[in-house]
């Protein structure tokens, strides 16, 4: 099998990730998470360029790689994580750096990622991602789009129903759908793409409900279940 690399999402830390992590151990994989903190996103902040993040990316892929001596690696990225991937994988010029990570990445998986986003602050990057590589662009990677159907956004009740209501619409210009409390399942999706909607379950490691402290994320050992098939592929 080949080895697998995890990109965290806007703002997290690599230490949300290490569950997800230590589970993919346990199943067999060499597993490692891009070594962020929440300060390493401040350069990228209010839409500005996320060749940091990019950077961090590369240097952890070429030490797997090294270390491993296998040939590719399987690319794990959530919520923002996913279309950072997706510029790393591309052959064109971003911030005058081209990172043509497609050589080095088998399959990309994105979990709850907003791949299209009318927010202000992202459209620039997402933008230059789906214009420069839409939809499944790279024929010899498999991309696996995950969504979470776990909560219908409306803007009456409490401040959740309204962040999440506020949250779709941002995103797809559509607040009355469905997601994971973040990304509705729309945006979630790739043209092109093997995608996926799991039931009941919420954006991210800490996107805890009150009244459903027990409920999944992507990375919860139940859900891992139904989509590490994909990290056997060699």
């Amino acid at each position: 099998m080949l080895p697998v690399v995890v990109l965290p999402g806007y703002l997290a830390a690599a230490p949300d990730y290490y569950p997800l992590r230590d589970y993919l151990r346990q199943l067999g994989f060499v597993v490692e998470v891009v070594p962020l903190r929440v300060r390493s996103w401040f350069p990228t902040l209010g839409g500005r360029s996320v060749a940091p993040i990019l950077e961090a990316l590369d240097t952890t892929i070429q030490s797997v790689l090294n270390e491993t001596g296998a040939s590719a690696v399987h690319l794990i990225g959530h919520s923002a994580g996913g279309w950072i991937s997706r510029i790393y994988l591309g052959d064109q010029p971003y911030d005058g750096q081209v990172w043509a990570g497609h050589q080095w990445v088998q399959t990309l998986i994105t979990l709850g990622t907003p791949h299209r986003s009318q927010e202000r602050w992202t459209r620039r990057n997402l933008d230059f991602v789906n214009t420069t590589y839409p939809g499944a662009y790279y024929g010899q990677i498999r991309y696996v789009c995950l969504a979470g159907k776990a909560i219908y956004g409306t803007s009456r009740g409490s401040f959740a129903n309204w962040f999440t209501y506020q949250s779709y619409k941002l995103t797809c210009g559509e607040g009355a759908c469905w997601g994971d409390g973040v990304t509705p399942v729309a945006a979630a999706h790739l043209e092109g793409a093997e995608n996926l909607v799991y039931e009941d379950v919420l954006h991210a490691p800490r996107s805890r409900l009150r009244d459903r402290p027990d409920a999944p994320w992507y990375g919860s050992p139940e859900i891992v279940a139904h989509w590490q098939q994909y990290l056997k592929a060699s």
